[in-house]
């Protein structure tokens, strides 16, 4: 399935026992959806098309802007004004022309999230307010589809891999993103970027790793972040992980969900 010039390319992951040649097939069958295409899905979408995703989706309705360009390393300064997802469909098709962009110059959205999230294997969550990240979370319960989600602060980050679909080795199901974050904060208590400011090289820290879990879901390599928080501290350069479990009283997929399609997303 792999030619001559993307067995070169691919050399580095080629020759590791964890990956070979069965694992680089796979990763180009596969179909990824990224969304949001500005901090973390800059690093994110680069280092999953540097690894040969057969597919990469990318949804976002912004524009690049001159204050992106701190952090969103996809973008560059000539493609300041262009759509986002044109911007980043160019870097990638720079970068791996091996791999196939489908851009979605679209908000996510109740009425576009299942049939969007349905065509992709894997969703990688970069976006930035939390009505996203509910939505794309309860969207790939439903559509069954594995989530890697990702959030930084001013100077945090966390990244964790959702699979509420399906159930643990012991038949316990697993835990939702409800589970871990049973609601968002209040409208308000969490400034934004714009106000708070944001280090830019975490955003490619988080996005790095948030492209690795990716990797690792097609692949099927090592220990995933199902049921596990890992938290970045960048002032003093710190990693924990934080275990958690499933909730029966979720909303979601707990034993009486209320949650039954994606109707209360606005």
């Amino acid at each position: 399935m792999l030619s001559a010039s993307e067995l070169e390319r691919y050399a580095r992951h080629i020759v590791l026992h964890e990956v070979g040649g069965p694992g680089q097939a796979a990763l180009k069958r596969a179909r990824v959806l990224v969304i949001g295409a500005g901090g973390l899905g800059a690093p994110a979408l680069l280092y999953l098309a540097a690894a040969g995703v057969g597919t990469l989706g990318v949804i976002d309705d912004d524009a690049v802007a001159l204050s992106n360009l701190q952090r969103q390393v996809i973008h560059d300064t000539p493609g300041v004004g262009v759509p986002k997802v044109a911007s980043a469909a160019a870097a990638i098709r720079r970068l791996n022309p091996h791999v196939a962009v489908e851009t979605h110059a679209a908000r996510l959205a109740a009425d576009n999230a299942l049939d969007l999230i349905g065509r992709y294997d894997v969703v990688a969550d970069g976006s930035d307010n939390f009505a996203t990240r509910y939505l794309v979370s309860d969207a790939c319960f439903f559509a069954k589809r594995p989530l890697v989600t990702a959030a930084v602060g001013v100077f945090d980050g966390t990244l964790t891999t959702v699979r509420a679909h399906e159930r643990g080795s012991d038949g316990t199901p697993n835990p939702s993103y409800r589970c871990l974050f049973p609601e968002p904060p209040p409208p308000g208590s969490v400034p934004a970027c714009a106000e708070a400011g944001i280090l830019g090289a975490l955003t490619g820290v988080l996005g790095s790793m948030m492209a690795l879990e990716v990797i690792r879901e097609i692949v099927g390599f090592g220990e995933g972040l199902v049921g596990r928080l890992v938290m970045v501290d960048a002032r003093s350069m710190r990693f924990e992980t934080l275990q958690y479990g499933w909730d029966p009283s979720n909303p979601l997929s707990g034993e009486h969900p209320t949650i039954r399609d994606l109707s209360g997303h606005r």
